[in-house]
């Protein structure tokens, strides 16, 4: 990816060269405007020179009409189309695979890099709704994942390094685009109807990225998404969910899948960090912002049902003590099997007894519907073709190996 940041006083020692400077002379790498937030968009465009106001325009060609070609920006002057041209770009991470289900789930593959290594996965999957047909887009936000959850495949490869912002729109950028690759371009609409932080990563540990990533998705002269329709997915970094408070209003979800300390312990390490109690206290102060135009109304809880781990009557019964203060409404999510993976899927009656439980204490409680797995799409499958640079993966792989052969042995 090209660097989001330019210095416009480089790209002026540049333009005013001596005529007789060597035409090989190194070129000022052009600045990708694909990922700038508006106020960054209009800083830049002041440092040139211009008037603000253009970053409006181009971010609604880039956003809404899906433009990459400046000559295209047809309410823009000619002079500063050529003046773009030269020094800007709007780029996209590369697509090196893309798939679509049958259950009309859609997922690409994205090279965020040099190297095998470098890639990361975004799933979008349409639902029909109330409203109408939604299109819920699942984004990354690193690529691998420092914090190895026991349960999550992406945790094995290990952590290799934070998208930018232009990574990280990009996604949702494509997944738009996908749709309106042969409309013509005035008649062209977003189709992603709400985006999820909850792909490849822990969001909060990318937090500036991820921060200016999502005021570009409610921003009107970009996507113009409702807050209740943009959320974040934390697997409870607590200093950042205050941090939040103060910088954003949209959805809050919480990675749970535990009740208790000493098994959210073994599933999610950074518990070790921030324990229950704290995480839930974070919770509480998230939403506890008054007005009815805010969407922290309550905390989305993500719970993966793994087989006789997390799934016991007793471990329903803590979640109610739990959650008891805090308003939140309760995903139930059946475990998706990844290769080595030492856990197994919650039987069907078993998740709807534990959601019996939840709902007769009075918890909205859902179960998540299971959507592109024919193409490892489905939560916890985003690994896909990532490569282990960090040999977690194969370190794992052997622990469950020994694991297998002692149970073998005692058999």
């Amino acid at each position: 990816m090209s660097t989001e940041v330019v210095s416009v006083s480089a790209v002026s020692a540049e333009q005013q060269q001596s005529p007789s400077a060597p035409a090989q002379q190194t070129a000022v790498e052009k600045v990708n405007l694909l990922g700038m937030s508006r106020p960054q968009m209009e800083k830049f465009f002041e440092d040139m020179g211009e008037k603000k106001f253009r970053a409006g325009q181009v971010m609604k060609w880039i956003h809404q009409f899906f433009v990459t070609d400046f000559a295209e920006m047809t309410n823009i002057s000619g002079k500063l189309r050529e003046k773009l041209e030269k020094i800007c770009e709007i780029k996209a991470p590369e697509v090196v695979h893309k798939n679509y289900s049958k259950d009309g789930t859609r997922k690409w593959v994205f090279r965020v890099g040099d190297g095998e290594g470098s890639l990361v996965e975004t799933v979008l999957i349409p639902a029909e709704h109330r409203s109408g047909l939604r299109r819920t887009l699942c984004i990354s936000s690193q690529v691998g994942c420092a914090l190895d959850c026991s349960f999550c495949s992406t945790g094995k490869q290990g952590f290799q390094r934070d998208l930018s912002q232009a990574e990280i729109i990009g996604q949702l950028w494509m997944a738009n685009y996908s749709y309106m690759e042969d409309v013509p371009v005035l008649e062209r609409e977003r189709s992603v109807t709400n985006v999820v932080m909850m792909g490849m990563g822990e969001p909060l540990l990318n937090y500036d990225a991820v921060l200016n990533s999502m005021r570009t998705m409610l921003d009107d002269f970009a996507y113009g998404m409702s807050k209740r329709r943009v959320t974040l997915s934390t697997s409870g970094v607590v200093p950042k969910i205050d941090q939040m408070v103060k910088d954003i209003d949209v959805a809050l979800a919480i990675s749970l899948h535990a009740p208790n300390d000493e098994l959210r312990n073994e599933l999610v390490p950074i518990n070790k960090k921030y324990p229950l109690e704290q995480l839930i206290a974070a919770c509480q102060r998230y939403i506890a912002k008054d007005g009815n135009e805010s969407s922290r109304k309550h905390v989305t809880i993500e719970y993966v049902m793994l087989d006789g781990v997390n799934d016991y009557p007793e471990h329903a019964q803590q979640m109610i003590k739990l959650l008891k203060n805090l308003p939140s409404k309760i995903n139930l999510i059946p475990f998706n099997p990844f290769p080595h993976a030492p856990y197994g899927r919650s039987s069907r009656n078993r998740i709807i007894s534990f959601q019996k439980t939840l709902s007769d204490a009075g918890f909205v409680c859902t179960i998540r519907q299971t959507r592109g797995d024919d193409i490892d799409a489905a939560c916890g499958q985003l690994v896909g073709q990532v490569a282990d640079r960090t040999r977690r993966a194969e370190q794992w792989k052997k622990k469950v190996a020994q694991q297998n052969e002692i149970l073998r042995s005692q058999g």
